[in-house]
């Protein structure tokens, strides 16, 4: 098992990169190959899929993005070239939305998921997934406002962070607040 890579990046292609550590070139599939840069050293997170006629190794740009992988790839019907092109189309705090927010027209439009593995991931994960600190990080001074209010009218951190990307963020703090509790009460 493997948990990071830190090598530097020697060939690029469409399905997959080869990274270099030690002397070695190791193969490895990733949901965008151009994210990357040649001659360029790179920390990536690794997932290694044992397959009956095969060994792969996943790689990802962030620990965030990993952690989704492994949620995704736990559903059933949605394997690892699935969640790889969720990633690749998507942020995890995106994916994370569509989830808490039961949004299966959003993950719909990804390759290879059609309705009935929508429903299975929202299905399976809402609920489950830990916040991405990415998400919390990227709220702006009204949305972190709106946060610690409701958070001090007992809502915990999880049930208003699938709630503040419903909100529009243009609005002043106090109708904010209401608007959130009313889809908080649903």
């Amino acid at each position: 098992m493997y948990g990071y890579i830190i090598g530097t990046i020697t060939k690029i292609t469409p399905k997959y990169i080869i990274i270099e550590n030690n002397g070695i070139g190791y193969i490895v599939i990733v949901p965008n190959p151009y994210n990357y840069k040649l001659d360029t050293i790179y920390t990536i997170y690794l997932y290694q899929h044992v397959k009956e006629d095969a060994i792969e190794l996943y790689g990802f740009l962030s620990w965030e993005e990993h952690d989704l992988f492994l949620k995704l790839i736990t559903v059933s019907g949605i394997g690892p070239k699935s969640a790889l092109s969720i990633l690749a189309s998507a942020t995890v705090s995106e994916v994370y939305r569509a989830i808490e927010a039961r949004d299966d027209k959003y993950l719909k439009k990804f390759p290879g998921i059609g309705p009935k593995a929508a429903q299975q991931i929202i299905l399976d994960l809402k609920g489950k997934l830990a916040e991405p600190e990415v998400l919390v990080n990227r709220l702006d001074s009204k949305l972190n406002d709106v946060l610690d209010a409701l958070m001090a009218l007992g809502y915990s951190k999880k049930e208003v962070t699938g709630i503040l990307a419903k909100l529009d963020n243009t609005k002043d703090v106090s109708t904010l607040v209401k608007e959130a509790l009313r889809l908080l009460v649903k």
